[in-house]
């Protein structure tokens, strides 16, 4: 899994794009504190012909951000995340994007 982080000049946003291998998945999504959680705001990934899931976001930059992706109904952290949190609601630990 990869994330890239582009500063744009113009404005406080970051334009961040998530990758995720995953050639045998049908859907994968991103959801996080950006979006409230919410799995029908989830930025929706493109299946490239690679096999890898890519989409991309604008972030208000300065933030720290929790996400996790949704790979055909499982959650899966990014091992690339900037650090992880725990999320007692979950259970488990999210990834966390520092912009």
């Amino acid at each position: 899994m990869a994330i890239s982080k582009q500063y744009l000049k113009s404005k406080p946003v970051c334009k961040v794009t998530f990758k995720v291998p995953a050639e045998e998945a049908k859907k994968v999504t991103v959801v996080g504190s950006f979006n409230d959680w919410n799995t029908k705001k989830a930025i929706q990934l493109k299946k490239l012909k690679n096999g890898t899931f890519k989409g991309t976001v604008d972030l208000e930059k300065d933030n720290s951000y929790e996400f996790r992706y949704i790979v055909d109904g499982t959650y899966v952290n990014d091992d690339q995340a900037d650090s992880y949190a725990w999320n007692d609601y979950a259970g488990a630990e999210n990834s966390v994007l520092n912009l």
